[in-house]
């Protein structure tokens, strides 16, 4: 699994503020654990979920999970921020700069992180100097959308197929939708 012999860890990361428009986080992770729970490969994955993510979550889940992949799933601003919670459940935005900066820390754990969040182009971008896979969105997506999106990368992936090829799957599941 994306070149190691040890088990793939998923980490799953979602955030809703209570300011924002409600997503279907729940179907979104539901779809991405029984998918890979069926796959012929599901031996190979270890999946944790957090949610209602505040920053300093970020940090503390990848320290104490240390995934191969990180999945965030929320809210993107279009100037490229990402929307996390406060302690309230308010929205917080965090910028592309900060959050590369933290996954520097990180670079020789993890592979991959998929941004399935609104405008996350910037943010993928900006993490991409530190990782060797990141997946963003260029423009709005819809709940819908992200959630079929996820379906294709995951069930990809646990067929056995590459990170680019699971990309590509994604990509498609969108399409065909």
């Amino acid at each position: 699994m994306i070149g190691s012999t040890k088990k793939g860890r998923i980490l799953i990361l979602t955030a809703n503020p209570t300011s924002t428009n409600k997503l279907r986080l729940d179907e979104e992770v539901r779809e991405i654990t029984e998918g890979l729970r069926r796959s012929k490969e599901r031996e190979q994955f270890t999946i944790e979920s957090r949610w209602a993510v505040r920053a300093d979550d970020i940090r503390r889940a990848i320290l104490d999970f240390e995934p191969q992949i990180v999945h965030f799933s929320g809210h993107g601003e279009r100037e490229g921020e990402l929307v996390f919670e406060d302690a309230a459940g308010n929205a917080k935005a965090v910028t592309p700069e900060a959050l590369a900066g933290l996954f520097e820390l990180f670079t020789n754990e993890v592979k991959c992180v998929v941004i399935n969040a609104c405008y996350s182009h910037k943010q993928a971008d900006a993490i991409t100097q530190h990782i060797d896979y990141v997946i963003g969105m260029k423009q709005a997506i819809g709940d819908k959308a992200a959630i079929k999106y996820a379906i294709g990368f995951y069930d990809a992936l646990g067929a056995g197929r590459t990170i680019e090829i699971a990309h590509k799957f994604g990509v498609n599941a969108i399409q065909l939708e």
